[in-house]
């Protein structure tokens, strides 16, 4: 059902349309949710100017990103630039950057992370990194910097830029690695127990809305005019202001 819901729109012509997602927002209609996602806020604003190669519950939508997490999407207005970047993901021509912040420092500092991502076996709802079965992810990630602060644990700000968009790629790959991006409730150490924390930066982590994952940059040939397209948008707030307390600690 077509639902009136602010959209924050980037880009826009015939063709393609760009989106910031704000974190909390569903991409298309699935169990549990099937009134306030993206899909039904472009249903109310370009009724039937969708492309509809991915069925009715999912028009325009030629990838996503995760419920929890902020950035940009890229939305096809027509058949025609559906398929073409289709092609483009196929191919892994589409740069996507995030960026994140993770507990503690991965070793080595950048790299490349290669497995196969399928189903959790205990949980249908996860994914788990594999070597034996799945699809295969690749995940290439530099470490921005490290913030090595009295009375918080250490904390790295990350740049992730995916080759393959597994569900939850980065999230699985940097369990993998043994760590987690704050606020992730679902791959990140549940309950952890500190002797002695910052009480400002305690707030402010419980404060953040999901996980500190924001899809910042994206870049693309345009599908009918073959021009190279480029986004890049702010962090949302919650992400900011635990970046901007951690900068300043960290003088």
């Amino acid at each position: 059902k077509p639902k009136k819901i602010k959209l924050d729109i980037v880009y826009e012509d015939n063709d393609v349309l760009i989106i910031n997602k704000p974190k909390g927002m569903v991409v298309h209609p699935g169990a549990g949710n099937y009134e306030n996602t993206l899909v039904n806020g472009l249903l109310y604003k370009y009724r039937n100017n969708l492309s509809n190669i991915s069925g009715n519950l999912r028009p325009g939508i030629v990838h996503r990103i995760d419920k929890d997490t902020s950035g940009l999407l890229i939305i096809a207005k027509n058949n025609f630039s559906h398929a073409n970047l289709g092609r483009q993901f196929s191919e892994h021509t589409i740069k996507r950057k995030y960026q994140c912040l993770i507990w503690g420092i991965i070793r080595p500092l950048s790299g490349k992370i290669e497995t196969l991502i399928s189903r959790n076996k205990k949980n249908r709802k996860l994914m788990t990194a594999s070597e034996i079965s799945g699809k295969k992810a690749i995940t290439n990630y530099t470490t921005i910097k490290v913030f090595n602060v009295k009375n918080v644990p250490k904390i790295s700000l990350l740049e992730c830029e995916l080759e393959t968009g597994r569900t939850h790629q980065i999230r699985v790959h940097l369990k993998f690695k043994g760590t987690s991006i704050l606020g992730d409730k679902q791959y990140g150490k549940k309950n952890q127990k500190y002797k002695k924390i910052c009480e400002n930066f305690m707030n402010r982590l419980n404060s953040l809305n999901g996980q500190a994952l924001h899809a910042q940059t994206l870049e693309f040939e345009h599908p009918t005019s073959n021009k190279i397209l480029s986004f890049k948008t702010n962090l949302p707030s919650d992400f900011r202001k635990m970046l901007d307390f951690l900068n300043n600690l960290s003088g």
